[in-house]
């Protein structure tokens, strides 16, 4: 179990301190809610947490085989959607892997990513697909 403490410190902000590191992050509405968007707003953090916990799932992966992934960035899209409600419609991910796509180990790095914990916590109106690019070898 992880705690986060978070505080409302008024003008649609709050600070919310991670238990075993005490690191904390400061979040704003956006500017299309009421929000100044002067900081992640709760759902950019839901984005975040997507595109971070795929690369830390195919990085788990890689350790475990002596792959190097250093070097890859993804890129995630959030887009927002008001019908029913207010909420994260789409979550498309650009991923770049530093390997060529001829690589032994390409399937199982996909499957590492479109399993992460994250997506796999969405609900499943959420759609999240990964556009994969593969170095040129």
């Amino acid at each position: 179990m992880v705690e986060i403490s978070i505080q409302y410190l008024g003008d649609l902000r709050c600070t919310a301190a991670h238990g075993p590191s005490t690191t904390t992050l400061l979040t704003d509405a956006p500017t299309d809610n009421h929000g100044r968007g002067e900081s992640f707003s709760p759902t950019d953090l839901v984005a975040t947490a997507l595109g971070t916990c795929i690369v830390t799932t195919m990085g788990i992966f890689a350790q475990r085989h002596g792959i190097e992934l250093r070097g890859t960035k993804i890129t995630v899209q959030k887009e927002m959607t008001s019908v029913p409600t207010r909420r994260i419609s789409r979550l498309p991910c650009e991923l770049t892997v530093p390997l060529p796509p001829t690589h032994p180990h390409r399937t199982a790095l996909e499957h590492a990513a479109l399993h992460c914990p994250v997506r796999e916590s969405l609900h499943p109106d959420v759609d999240a697909p990964i556009h994969f690019i593969w170095a040129e070898s």
